[in-house]
C-alpha cells in the first residue's frame, strides 16, 4: 500500500514504505526480475504540524505524478460498488548499481469518466473510512493484477506485503475458475498457492484489517463475496485480509526471528518462517561514512557484507567521521525547530511513528532521575520526529507527552521534535545523533529499522529486546538493551530503571570518561549490525528461501 520512492513523492507513511523502497532498489542493485505495484497517493500521507503543545494538525500533502512519472497506455476496469472504476497507471524507475530497472507501478483512479468520489479513491494513504479503505484494497489487489496482465508482464511469484494487497489472491482464484459458476476446489486453492508469497509485518492487531462481511457484499458485490466466504476467510462474518494472504500463500515470513516465532504463535494452523528485515545501504550511509568507507573498504556497495571490515578502520577516524555527519545535522535542526544543540552534548534521537505501543514517552518516566543524571553523570540533548496518525488519539497524546516533558526539563535537558518527519530527516537524524533509543512495547515490534540506519553510520542503539535488536544486540559492543528477554512483557517499572541505569551508569560516562571505547562501540556497530541488517542480504534471502521454495 505504500513505498518510498524519492523526495517529492509522498507515497509513504513510516518504516513499512520505506522498507518497500529499500527492497527494490536492492532488488535492482542484484539483478532481480521485479515489478513493484501501489497506489499514486495523489495527497499523499499528510502533513503534520504541531503547536507549541504538541498538537498535531493535518493538511494533504499533494504531488502531481504528471510532473515526475511516466503515463502508461492500459486504462483497466474494477468494479467497486457495482460501478465500473477506469484505473491508469504511472511508472516509476528505480535503477541499480549496474543498470538493471525495476518498474514500480503506481495505479490511479483519477481517470475522464470516474466520478469525483470514485477519482478521489486513490488519493489518501490510510485515509477514509471501511468503505474507503476496502475500495483501496480492491484497487490495488484486483486492480493491480488486472493492469499487470494488461502490460503485458509475465509474473511468476507474486508477493503481498501485509493483508492491504490480499485481494489479489482472488483476483487470481478468478482467473483460475476461468468465469465458471462452481465450487472452489482443493485443487484451485492449490494453483493460486503456487504463485504467491505472503509477508506478515506486524503482531499488532489494528495492523491487520478485517471488514464486515455486508461492507464487503456491497463494494465487491454478493457473488464475489460468495466466492471469498468460501475460502474460509471470513471469521465471524469479517473478512480478514491477513487470513486471505496466509490461505493462498506457498511461502509466508514474519520480518525477524522473534516475529516468525511471535506470528506462528499467532497463526498456527500455517508454516510461518522469518526473514529479517535490512535496510539500503547505498540509501542510509550517510555522504561522511561513505566517503571513509570507499576509501578504506570500496568493495562495501557491491557487496555489504565488505562492511564487516569496517573493523579495522582506525576508532579515531570513525569518531571523526560520525563528528561531521552530527555538524551536519545541527544547523540542520537549528533552522526546522530554532533548537540550539552542542555539538558536543551526547545527543539522543528517537523518532518512530507516533504509535502507542512504540512508547515514545518512555524516557520521560521520571523527570527528576533524568535531571539528576544529566547533571551528574554528563549533560543530555534528544531529539524527536515522528507523526501520529490522523484518527490515532493516543498517538497524539504521546506527541503532547513529549512536548510536556520538553518543558517541564526546559534550563535541564534540551528536548526538540522535528516536525513533518520524512525519509529525509530520518538520514539526516540516524546518523548525526550519537544514541539511538527505541522503546516499543514487546512484542509488538515486528521488526524495526531505524536502529539498523543507525548503525550503518556506526550510531549505537539502546533499545527494548523486541524485533531486529534481539539478533544485532551484543551487551556493550553494538549497543544496550533495556531489561532482559526474560521480563514480563507489562513489566514497564523494570524496563524504565534498565534505561535510566544505562544511561548513568554505562553510555553517558563511557561517552564523555572514555570517548575511545564509545568509538570503538561505534565501529562495532558497524562491522557486526551494517554487514547483516541490509536488504542486500534481504533480497538475496527471498529469492533464495521464498521465491524459488515451490
Amino acid at each position: 500500500m505504500e513505498i518510498e520512492l524519492e523526495s517529492g513523492i509522498p507515497t509513504y507513511s513510516g518504516g513499512l514504505g520505506v522498507l518497500a523502497g529499500d527492497m527494490l532498489r536492492s532488488a535492482a542493485d542484484a539483478g532481480v526480475a521485479m515489478v513493484a505495484v501501489s497506489l499514486v497517493h495523489r495527497k499523499g500521507y499528510f502533513r503534520q504540524k504541531l503547536d507549541a503543545n504538541g498538537q498535531q494538525t493535518e493538511t494533504d500533502d499533494e504531488w502531481r505524478p504528471e510532473d515526475r512519472l511516466e503515463r502508461l497506455e492500459p486504462v483497466e476496469p474494477v468494479q467497486i460498488e457495482g460501478r465500473e472504476v477506469r484505473l491508469q497507471a504511472w511508472k516509476y524507475v528505480v535503477r541499480g548499481q549496474g543498470g538493471h530497472e525495476v518498474p514500480v507501478i503506481l495505479l490511479d483512479a483519477r481517470v475522464a469518466g470516474n466520478s469525483p468520489e470514485d477519482a478521489a479513491l486513490t488519493d489518501h494513504l490510510y485515509g477514509g473510512d471501511d468503505r474507503y479503505r476496502l475500495s483501496q484494497e480492491a484497487i490495488l489487489g484486483l486492480g493491480g493484477r488486472r493492469m499487470l496482465a494488461a502490460l503485458g508482464l509475465n509474473i511468476r511469484i507474486h508477493h503481498m506485503n501485509e493483508g492491504h494487497s490480499s485481494l489479489l489472491t482472488i483476483g487470481l482464484l478468478e482467473e483460475q475458475l476461468a468465469g465458471q459458476r462452481r465450487r472452489i476446489t482443493e485443487g484451485d486453492i492449490e494453483a493460486v498457492r503456487k504463485q504467491c508469497v505472503f509477508t506478515t509485518h506486524t503482531p499488532v492487531p489494528a495492523g491487520h484489517d478485517k471488514f464486515p462481511n455486508s461492507l464487503v457484499g456491497r463494494v465487491l458485490g454478493e457473488e464475489r463475496l460468495a466466492l471469498i466466504e468460501e475460502t474460509e476467510c471470513c471469521p465471524e462474518n469479517l473478512l480478514n485480509m491477513t487470513y486471505l494472504g496466509l490461505r493462498f500463500s506457498y511461502y509466508i515470513n514474519g520480518v525477524a526471528m522473534h516475529h516468525g516465532d511471535v506470528s506462528q504463535g499467532m497463526f498456527p494452523g500455517y508454516p510461518v518462517h522469518a526473514i529479517t528485515n535490512g535496510v539500503d545501504a547505498g540509501r542510509w550511509v550517510s555522504p561522511q561514512f561513505q566517503k571513509l568507507f570507499d576509501q578504506h573498504i570500496p568493495e562495501w556497495r557491491r557487496d555489504n557484507l565488505y562492511l564487516r571490515y569496517a573493523i579495522k578502520i582506525a576508532a579515531g577516524e570513525i569518531g571523526e567521521t560520525h563528528q561531521a555527519a552530527k555538524r551536519a545535522l545541527l544547523p540542520a535542526l537549528r533552522e526546522k525547530t530554532g533548537a540550539s544543540l552542542d555539538e558536543k552534548v551526547l545527543t539522543i534521537g528517537f523518532a518512530r511513528r507516533a504509535a502507542q505501543y512504540k512508547r515514545m514517552e518512555l524516557l520521560f518516566s521520571d523527570l527528576d532521575r533524568l535531571r539528576r543524571i544529566a547533571s551528574h553523570a554528563g549533560a543530555l540533548q534528544i531529539v524527536y520526529g515522528g507523526k501520529a496518525h490522523p484518527k490515532d488519539e493516543d498517538g497524539k497524546a504521546a506527541i503532547r507527552a513529549v512536548f510536556h516533558a520538553a518543558e517541564a526539563l526546559r534550563g535541564a535537558i534540551e528536548v526538540t521534535y522535528v516536525e513533518n518527519y520524512d525519509a529525509q530527516w530520518a538520514g539526516l537524524l540516524t546518523s548525526g545523533v550519537d544514541l539511538w533509543l527505541n522503546t516499543p512495547h514487546r512484542p509488538f515490534e515486528a521488526s524495526g529499522t531505524s536502529g539498523m540506519k543507525a548503525a550503518m553510520n556506526g550510531v549505537p542503539s539502546l533499545s527494548i529486546l523486541d524485533g531486529w535488536w534481539i539478533e544485532g544486540w551484543i551487551e556493550g559492543v553494538t549497543g544496550w538493551a533495556i531489561g532482559s528477554e526474560q521480563l514480563p512483557d507489562d513489566d514497564q517499572r523494570d524496563e524504565i530503571a534498565s534505561l535510566y541505569d544505562k544511561l548513568e551508569r554505562d553510555i553517558v560516562p563511557m561517552y564523555y570518561g572514555s570517548p575511545g571505547t564509545y568509538f570503538e562501540l561505534m565501529r562495532s556497530a558497524i562491522a557486526l549490525n551494517g554487514s547483516f541488517f541490509n536488504t542486500q542480504r534481504m533480497v538475496q534471502q527471498y529469492v533464495d528461501d521464498a521465491y524459488r521454495k515451490q
